[in-house]
């Protein structure tokens, strides 16, 4: 009996022992791995997703999740703690019933924004007046501006769409855009406007493809070094907004991307313009000014 006690007591010991053993592995493994949500802005979304695997052979155990959904969404799920990081394309002060003051804004790319149109169409190029008058219903018919027959079909952004702001700020300046179908992310308009001859919209450079045809705006092009000299008219900061005190995963995530071996090399292979390139700067009203010499070094 005093010897079965005894056999008793040492396979308690033993499974607390297995039992501790586990827990506290179970622990360490939480305090090494992390997790970080990126949601928000189609436009910035390749980037962010093309950064991920070379943070990941930095940082095996954080595990980064990277979503669409617009720059509305990703400032709102940030602003309410419901993700790590909000990716938009406007300042977070542009959109409303969103409190800048209480996220960082960390800024870690540039994007064109380019009109689009089917590449059957024959235009090629629009000046910035003909191409408001467009988005406002004014012109309806691709003869009114040196094209074709055909009725313009306008494709617009949903209105949580970052690059939609950006796109009526600097292209429409204060002209209501005409009622027209909207489609929430780059990728189905593009596929919308690859298949509707006489369609228009806009996107993020990143996404165009032989499917579609950008357009010259007041005839220049949006080369990397014309929009790095504001000759290009149409393009927008790319935004990383955290909390206040985000993460140690989330900083060293951001530093990951706004670091020379991506901003030198992803960026730029992306069909995005490094932020280190831009030799004028944008502010939350759209103001375009030339950056000094001073603010370069």
């Amino acid at each position: 009996m005093h010897k079965q006690r005894w056999w008793l007591l040492a396979l308690m010991i033993i499974i607390l022992f297995v039992v501790g053993a586990y827990l506290a592995h179970q622990t360490n493994s939480k305090a090494k791995s992390a997790k970080i949500t990126s949601v928000g802005s189609t436009a910035l979304q390749p980037l962010i997703e093309a950064a991920v695997p070379g943070f990941q052979k930095q940082a095996s155990t954080v595990n980064v999740v990277v979503q669409g959904g617009g720059s509305g969404t990703g400032l709102s799920q940030v602003a309410s703690g419901a993700v790590e990081i909000g990716m938009s394309d406007v300042f977070a002060q542009q959109k409303s019933g969103i409190d800048a003051s209480k996220l960082n804004d960390h800024i870690v790319a540039v994007t064109g924004i380019v009109p689009i149109v089917n590449p059957k169409l024959g235009v090629k190029n629009l000046s910035l007046t003909q191409l408001r008058a467009i988005f406002a219903g004014e012109i309806t018919n691709w003869q009114e501006v040196g094209g074709p027959d055909e009725p313009i079909t306008v494709i617009n952004r949903a209105s949580g769409s970052g690059t939609r702001m950006a796109f009526e700020q600097l292209v429409m300046q204060g002209s209501k855009t005409t009622q027209a179908q909207e489609q929430d992310s780059n990728g189905t308009v593009k596929q919308i406007v690859a298949n509707v001859p006489g369609a228009i919209s806009y996107v993020s450079v990143a996404y165009v493809n032989s499917q579609v045809k950008v357009l010259k705006v007041n005839g220049v092009s949006a080369t990397y070094s014309n929009i790095t000299q504001g000759y290009w008219p149409i393009w927008s900061y790319e935004h990383l907004y955290t909390i206040k005190h985000p993460s140690q995963a989330t900083k060293a995530f951001i530093k990951y991307v706004q670091s020379p071996t991506v901003q030198n090399n992803l960026v730029k292979k992306s069909h995005y313009v490094s932020i280190h390139d831009m030799q004028v700067q944008q502010d939350a009203n759209g103001k375009i000014t030339k950056i000094s010499e001073d603010h370069h070094d």
